[in-house]
């Protein structure tokens, strides 16, 4: 009899430094080796993408691309050296669902895709018109740790003006998307992109203030490899135009990257980013000081109804907004409450939690924010977002043009703030900030000395209670107050594993 021995644990740990996560399954259903310790380990390969991002002949876009410094790659991974790269590829437009769009054909990529070259200074490409495609990355070894991609549009003119910002996503298997339309006056699509080297199966699901909406379509969407499937929401349901909806999106089979391109007729244009997933508690951060309008959209996608207390985190002190103190969500069902008037003149962030502690019910949310009157109007979304556990980054910020805005919900916390070198020069700076519970801190001063071109802005918390971050981008233009706001998404630069103890031995 000979016997092999396996070092299950082992190998499970190179596999998730590679890719961010492993599981760890024994042989003929036995348990798998309790673990006594663990480690945190930096990831040595990271995914991203970004969708398609305008139809717009005039539109302009830039691509940041940026890792930041502080975290070196995973050592020691067998038969690998590798040299660091983190590079976007062209995606091939593929055939949606509804039948509607551009099919076939590989578009042209930007003329130089944005490719970093060494931690901690961002690297830039620019692109226009209607015909650039969606994008796939990679990074890898030193690069992958915390590897993130901005993609800023601006659209002078047209149905679709505005500015459009997104932080480009990881591939993933469901998204939640509070928020967006089938109304008339907007035009949501859905952008599915597949990063990987087989096909995906993709559902999406609609969810208006009555329930899920009769779709068609809607199952069993191939999005093949390495493509994208852009889907106009309105053609996926007969029933009656409705303004507020919830899109679920899941894979049956594969991983895509989703993200919802809103546009507004009147209101201007921007991405809904995913949702944080479904909690009972919620943080929604970063609304601008000066905003005209704020409509609050929440679904409860389980079981039991939600009874929320809705409050407003300013830079003194948490209050209840005048007419809209709570919110009740049925269960299945999309709710919304509109309301006015709420930063008066100071930025703030939204807090969701249980009007009852004892009966917390998940849900998800997301704002739509309008800043501007008239014609001159610019619109906005901001998704509930996590509280960032050990670093998240948000890239292309401009000098007198970002906003950072950090909201603790809980206990007095301190984070550390770091300003990039910029992309064309300058020094980076770091300033430790702390935030009192119930409150939310803004900074607009902190940018790199000597600064030329964008910048990124890091935040990782350091003591006390959880923070919630996000950054507003403010580009004015023709009068129109142009603005996006991304929230800071943790970066999942490392990853914890349990600790090599013992080999699982397998007898032959």
């Amino acid at each position: 009899m000979k016997r092999t021995t396996l070092s299950l644990i082992a190998g499970a740990t190179a596999l998730a430094a590679v890719t961010g996560f492993a599981a760890l399954t024994a042989p003929d259903g036995a348990a798998a080796p309790e673990a006594k310790a663990t480690t945190r380990l930096p990831v040595e390969r990271a995914g991203l993408v970004c969708p398609a991002p305008s139809t717009s002949e005039v539109a302009e876009t830039r691509y940041t691309s940026y890792t930041p410094t502080g975290t070196g790659a995973a050592k020691g991974t067998p038969g690998k050296t590798e040299q660091p790269t983190a590079l976007l590829r062209t995606a091939t437009n593929a055939t949606p669902a509804d039948g509607t769009g551009k099919t076939g054909k590989k578009s042209e990529a930007p003329k130089a895709p944005a490719t970093v070259t060494a931690p901690g200074k961002p690297v830039t490409a620019e692109a226009e018109g209607g015909s650039v495609p969606a994008l796939t990355g990679s990074a890898t070894g030193t690069l992958a740790p915390g590897w993130t991609v901005q993609q800023t549009t601006v659209v002078p003119a047209g149905g679709a003006r505005g500015l459009l910002g997104l932080g480009c996503g990881a591939p993933d298997t469901d998204f939640w998307f509070p928020a967006a339309s089938t109304a008339k006056d907007r035009q949501d699509y859905v952008h599915l992109t597949n990063p990987d080297d087989t096909a995906a199966v993709a559902d999406i699901e609609l969810y208006g203030p009555e329930g899920l909406l009769k779709s068609q379509f809607t199952e069993g969407i191939p999005v093949p490899a390495h493509s994208t499937v852009p889907v106009l929401l309105s053609t996926l349901t007969s029933e009656t135009a409705r303004r507020d909806v919830t899109v679920h999106v899941t894979t049956r089979s594969g991983r895509v990257g989703a993200a919802v391109a809103a546009a507004d007729d009147k209101l201007g244009s921007d991405w809904i980013a995913p949702a944080a997933d479904p909690a009972s508690t919620a943080v929604l951060p970063g609304i601008p000081a000066d905003a005209t309008s704020v409509r609050l959209v929440a679904f409860a996608p389980g079981d039991d109804d939600a009874d929320l207390k809705v409050q407003l985190a300013t830079a003194t002190g948490t209050i209840v907004p005048a007419g809209g103190g709570s919110l009740h969500v049925k269960s299945g069902m999309t709710a919304f409450a509109d309301l006015p008037d709420l930063t008066r003149g100071a930025v703030g962030s939204l807090l969701l939690t249980p009007s009852d502690p004892k009966k917390p019910t998940p849900v998800v949310a997301a704002l739509e924010v309008v800043r501007g009157k008239g014609e001159n109007t610019e619109i906005a979304f901001i998704p509930a977002t996590a509280a960032v556990s050990a670093r998240a980054t948000v890239a292309d910020n401009r000098a007198k043009a970002s906003t950072l805005s950090l909201t603790a919900p809980g206990a007095d916390a301190q984070v550390k703030v770091t300003a990039s070198a910029g992309s064309e020069g300058g020094t980076p700076v770091s300033r430790t900030v702390t935030v009192k519970g119930g409150t939310t801190t803004v900074l607009a001063d902190l940018v790199p000395e000597g600064l030329k071109g964008s910048y990124a802005l890091t935040v990782e918390p350091v003591s006390g209670g959880k923070v919630h971050a996000a950054r507003t981008l403010a580009l004015p233009e023709d009068g129109v107050p142009m603005f996006t706001v991304q929230t800071f998404v943790d970066d999942r630069g490392t990853v914890e594993l349990p600790t090599a103890h013992q080999d699982l031995g397998v007898l032959d």
